[in-house]
């Protein structure tokens, strides 16, 4: 290994600037060069498989040494096949259009100034996640991808596995000649380095958490360092009134059954009443045979013995196992109300052959996805075309839903005149600089030059 690629001890204000230092020298680089970085970063991965594989093991070992429970195991399980899916994601996004420089707007004033709204970098990202190494890639190549330099601060439940991955990804910047402290763990195990981290305004531009309700939340409140808040996921599917029942049910077994253990996994199931007689004595015999545990209310209960009773906690809780709470409902509002009062605000679908229903419950739901006859899975990055992703926030500003490249930029105008200055007429036609001139070719339209 390359000492300079080491991860270093310093202190968590060090590393950051480090990294603001390092976002410094991304901003001057152009997009062939970050994806160059990229193709290292995706071999020394895939180079490094053993390494990783025995780095996970120790982490493993330790968890379930703990006691910790399965959904926590299969979330911090790297297996060869998916190291190397890592590594085949990474080339992907280095085949991907470059986000920066692109054109979100552009307009000439009747005065002839070029007026043009341009993605540019972040600066310094910070992630905040629990025991899902790998984040850890997914977060460290969307910020360098996106011209950003990353402070990456993992669980210790992966903090081996961790490790061996971002030092894979050091040693792929410097094959590429690219800052490896663009890449950083940030140094300690404590909580007290994760609340210096918060507290770096100036210094980190960004704070993401992803994980539980409780490290996001508290992520919220003590930040200093403005926050992008992803949210947990109690996801339901509704099936109404007019659902084709054969549909209904592959859907709620995916949504359900397919990794329950992550946040766009169903917690919730809504049957209309009209259906129920139809639809539950199927569902719950399917959802039974697949390990799930139904918690129901009376009559979801009056279909099946078997079903546990369902308590106040269960409707709000995002269980991420083979559970799911179950309620008869008596109309599409009666369903939205439910949402409304229980839900986390992530994804919620209908199953429905009705365009009206479909429609109201669209509108009615502020929410960060909505599906229709679709799974609740489908709630990803990769799925709906962004490629990989950093989570689903959950709030309205900035960024909603799969957050992809798009969402690790902010943007600047860039106004290009000839003279042109306030209060006064238009000057005269003469020839002289324009948008185009300063940019560089972009695949969505030409961009402002770096340091315009």
């Amino acid at each position: 290994m390359n000492p300079c690629t080491s991860l270093a001890a310093g202190t968590v204000r060090e590393a950051a600037l480090a990294a603001r230092s390092a976002a410094d020298r991304l901003a001057a680089t152009t997009g062939a060069e970050r994806d160059a970085a990229l193709t290292a970063i995706a071999a020394r991965l895939t180079a490094r498989v053993t390494d990783v594989l025995a780095a996970n093991e120790k982490d493993l070992t330790a968890a379930r040494a703990d006691g910790l429970p399965d959904a926590v195991l299969d979330r911090l399980t790297l297996g060869a096949e998916q190291i190397e899916a890592l590594a085949a994601m990474v080339r992907d996004l280095a085949d991907r259009p470059d986000p920066i420089g692109e054109v979100v707007h552009g307009s000439v004033m009747p005065s002839g100034l070029d007026v043009r709204q341009v993605r540019t970098p972040i600066g310094v990202v910070g992630m905040i996640y629990e025991g899902r190494p790998n984040v850890t890639v997914d977060a460290g190549v969307l910020c360098l991808k996106s011209g950003n330099a990353a402070l990456l601060r993992g669980s210790s439940t992966a903090r081996h596995t961790n490790t061996a991955l971002i030092e894979a990804m050091r040693e792929g910047l410097a094959d590429a000649s690219l800052p490896p402290d663009a890449l950083q763990a940030v140094p300690g195990t404590t909580h007290a380095s994760v609340r210096e981290l918060m507290s770096l305004t100036g210094l980190v531009d960004v704070l993401i958490p992803r994980g539980g309700h409780r490290l996001i939340q508290t992520t919220v409140r003590e930040s200093a360092v403005p926050v992008i808040e992803t949210g947990v996921g109690n996801c339901h599917v509704y099936v109404d009134e007019h659902a084709d029942v054969d549909m209904a049910l592959a859907i709620l077994l995916n949504a359900k059954t397919q990794r329950p253990s992550v946040c766009n996994a169903a917690e919730s199931l809504l049957v209309h009443a009209a259906v129920a007689p139809a639809f539950l004595p199927r569902a719950l015999a399917a959802l039974a045979d697949r390990g799930v545990t139904v918690h129901g209310d009376e009559r979801v209960r009056a279909h099946d013995a078997a079903v546990v009773p369902v308590t106040d906690e269960d409707w709000g809780r995002e269980y991420l196992s083979l559970d799911i709470a179950a309620a008869v409902v008596d109309s599409l509002d009666a369903a939205v109300n439910h949402i409304r009062l229980y839900g986390s605000g992530h994804t919620e679908a209908i199953v429905t052959d009705s365009q009206a229903a479909a429609r109201r419950f669209v509108a009615a739901l502020d929410t960060a996805v909505v599906a229709v006859n679709a799974s609740t899975r489908l709630a990803d990055g990769a799925e709906l075309g962004l490629g990989t992703e950093l989570g689903i926030s959950t709030q309205k500003l900035h960024a909603r839903g799969p957050m992809g490249l798009a969402a690790l930029t902010t943007t600047k105008y860039v106004l290009t005149g000839d003279g042109h200055i306030r209060g006064a007429s238009a000057p005269p036609a003469t020839p002289g600089l324009s948008c185009d001139d300063l940019a560089e070719p972009h695949p969505g339209g030409p961009g402002p030059a770096r340091g315009a």
